[in-house]
């Protein structure tokens, strides 16, 4: 067994004893890396849930339903349709009568529907439903009708949609400046970490050096180290996450739907992402501060 190979060995023993002398520095780091993967989780999940709303409502409401006035005029009715139909962006027109709206209106409320069988006159107005390309289009369709009598409403959802959609961004942009500043502060504390350890075996890297070894081969049980402190650091916030994420999905998701018709991503939608890209930043961020705590040692 070589010289070099022998204090390499002895390097790394070492290392991890001193981990375990230092085990505060050392569970503060695998703390920090835990915090800042735990917040990525729970912004990843935010983000994804309000982009599954966003597109659930855009495929629900790439749309515009006309109401029209009672006793509208047959001609009256052709007319919009034409018009609706020859505008650019349409993909359908349909024809929904005031009874069909009762029975959508039952099969919405559930059972609740009762409270609508005691009505003597449907309240509900006749109405075209225009199904869009992209609700973009719905302006345009909407100036057509201008001007043309027998309309009572014009329904359509562009500014909610439009809304959610600026919502997602700034949760997205919010989520990865605190991101930032959490993985700064990991990596700082594992350089520390790490640089406590390489204080210690300063001895050791000298000979090392001394002997011909490279900085690269120096370098290997203390980037080593930094790498279990991130998977670590990693694995916890993956348990944490999951497990966190599937006990909310079961309390919420159904009130969610009830309320708003929409689901959140299913929990195991999300796992293999979340553990590729957790374990790929807690062995980014150890492997970081490991070589930040060496460069001056290693340049000296």
């Amino acid at each position: 067994m070589s010289m070099k190979f022998r204090i390499f060995k002895n390097i790394v023993k070492q290392g991890f004893q001193g981990s375990w002398r230092n085990r505060g520095m050392g569970l503060a780091s695998v703390g920090s890396i835990t915090a800042v993967l735990i917040i990525l989780g729970m912004v990843l999940i935010i983000i994804l849930s309000i982009n599954n709303v966003v597109v659930e409502t855009k495929n629900k409401f790439d749309e515009i339903q006309i109401y029209l006035e009672d006793n509208v005029e047959s001609e009256k009715m052709a007319e919009i349709e034409d018009k609706l139909k020859s505008s650019e962006g349409v993909t359908d027109v349909y024809f929904e009568s005031k009874d069909e709206a009762l029975e959508i209106m039952k099969k919405d409320w559930g059972e609740e529907s009762y409270l609508l069988e005691g009505l003597e006159e449907n309240p509900l107005p006749n109405s075209y439903i225009v199904k869009l390309k992209d609700i973009e289009y719905a302006d345009n369709v909407v100036s057509k009708l201008e001007g043309i009598d027998g309309i009572e409403e014009v329904k359509y959802y562009k500014d909610v949609i439009e809304k959610l959609l600026a919502a997602a961004n700034y949760i997205k942009v919010g989520g990865m400046i605190i991101i930032a500043i959490l993985m700064f502060i990991s990596v700082f504390i594992i350089s520390n970490t790490i640089k406590i350890t390489v204080t210690a075996r300063k001895r050791e890297i000298n000979i090392m050096k001394y002997v011909g070894a490279t900085n690269g081969y120096i370098r290997g049980p203390f980037v080593i180290e930094g790498i279990i402190l991130g998977l670590v650091g990693a694995g916890l916030s993956i348990l944490i996450v999951n497990y966190g994420y599937e006990y909310l999905f079961k309390v919420i998701n159904e009130k969610l739907y009830v309320i708003f018709t929409v689901y959140l991503v299913a929990p195991h939608a999300l796992l293999n992402d979340i553990i590729i890209m957790f374990m790929a930043i807690g062995v980014g961020i150890g492997t970081l501060g490991s070589l930040i705590s060496l460069k001056k040692f290693l340049n000296a």
